[in-house]
């Protein structure tokens, strides 16, 4: 038989009847894009991993827990055969083929009717990388090309299909710093911008990346300098936006975690401007966690709470019921709240919170000059005094900090 290439082809299965024989990881992985298309999915195998089994318990898809009969195939568009049992894969792929259906196989490419290309996806375009397979499982390689291609669509150093440019403004998390810890959303949003308003603790070299005709907005908000208000910059991504422009209000950690991001959302709406959000990592759990410090662990705390720390106790326009914080069993996590830890934490041992306590102080978390402070409740003010401790600083307080640091708190 002469051996033809491939016609590639783009499938809508939305509605359409999508058979999947075995229930294995291979059937795991094809699944969720099968679900995404909008097929209606039918597996078949007389046993299936957790995960398929979770999909079948959401009513995701269908499950017929037996051994596959041709009739399965009745009415299907498109088959997989992901079996372990390469007699059973044939028997699929043949009565596919009695019933003009195409038909993928996971052990046997080059005896299938159709292959599955490396696929992703960028915005509206789709990257789908097919290999020949000729004496070889190439499945690595295409993947690896797709990503190449993927990374130059991200980076821009690779135009995709031209957007139409949609006026509007979005509201883009940069997570606790690291430049890598922005979703992809999110920094595809940012290189599509306009303009670009920015906060001091955005990933900066993020910005390095913008191209030469975007217009970078500085909204710094540093300790006891220099501040943006926050009616100037709803007056700014307002007034781009209604120019025509895309703008990026772009923040550190999580738009709506003490980021003040719902206040811009209220100005949007209040102008008739179009506004979106993209979620950023957010800093109270993700800075511990890649501080090596976990904000529960299973047997020592059921709750963790965040607490913004820039009022102290006692300020009448604080909003936190201390009395009530000191009295929790487990994790607070206190952000913003370097300058007032001293006052916070003799007000938590005051109230009855064991001054033995672990703290730790994650500094300028997930950046090059990344530490951490150990510390306890009744010494924190002494101990941010000597280690010249500065904002920013995720403080946690709880035993989980001597969860990750035992041998500094053996002892109690």
């Amino acid at each position: 038989m002469t051996d033809y290439p491939t016609y590639p082809s783009g499938l809508r299965l939305a509605g359409r009847k999508v058979v999947v024989v075995g229930g294995g990881q291979v059937a795991q992985r094809r699944i969720p894009s099968l679900i995404a298309a909008g097929a209606e999915v039918l597996v078949v195998s007389p046993e299936v991993t957790p995960a398929i089994e979770g999909l079948v318990g959401g009513g995701e898809v269908i499950l017929e827990a037996r051994a596959f009969v041709d009739s399965d195939l009745d009415g299907a568009w498109y088959v997989i055969a992901a079996t372990a049992d390469a007699e059973v894969n044939a028997q699929v792929l043949a009565a596919a083929e009695a019933r003009h259906t195409f038909c993928v196989r996971s052990d046997d490419a080059q005896a299938a009717t159709a292959w599955t290309p490396a696929v992703g996806r960028h915005g509206a375009v789709t990257v789908a990388v097919l290999g020949d397979r000729r004496g070889y499982r190439d499945s690595g390689k295409t993947a690896a090309l797709r990503d190449r291609i993927l990374d130059r669509l991200q980076d821009g150093s690779l135009d995709a299909l031209p957007d139409v440019k949609v006026p509007g403004v979005v509201l883009i998390g940069g997570g606790p710093g690291d430049p890598n810890l922005i979703t992809v959303a999110g920094r595809k949003a940012l290189m599509e911008a306009d303009v670009v308003v920015a906060d001091r603790l955005a990933p900066r070299e993020l910005l390095g990346e913008l191209s030469p005709d975007v217009e970078l907005v500085d909204v710094a908000k540093l300790p006891r300098g220099r501040s943006a208000q926050q009616e100037e910059i709803n007056r700014i991504i307002v007034e781009a936006a209604l120019a025509g422009k895309r703008v990026a209000r772009f923040k550190g950690g999580d738009n709506f975690v003490f980021g003040r991001g719902y206040e811009e959302i209220l100005a949007c709406r209040d102008a008739g401007v179009p506004v979106t959000v993209i979620p950023g990592i957010s800093s109270p759990i993700a800075v511990p966690g890649i501080a090596g410090i976990p904000v529960t662990h299973r047997g020592v705390t059921h709750e963790f709470t965040v607490i913004s720390g820039h009022l102290p106790p006692g300020h009448p326009e604080s909003l936190v019921a201390w009395d009530g914080v000191a009295r929790m069993r487990g994790t607070v996590v206190l952000m913003m709240g370097v300058e007032n830890a001293p006052v916070i934490a003799e007000t938590l041992v005051e109230l009855g919170r064991d001054p033995r306590t672990p703290v730790g102080i994650v500094c300028d978390g997930t950046m090059p000059t990344e530490r951490t402070v150990l510390s306890r409740l009744g010494t924190v003010g002494a101990d941010i005094a000597e280690h010249q401790v500065k904002a920013p600083a995720i403080i946690v307080i709880g035993d989980v900090v001597a969860v990750a640091h035992p041998d500094h708190f053996a002892g109690g």
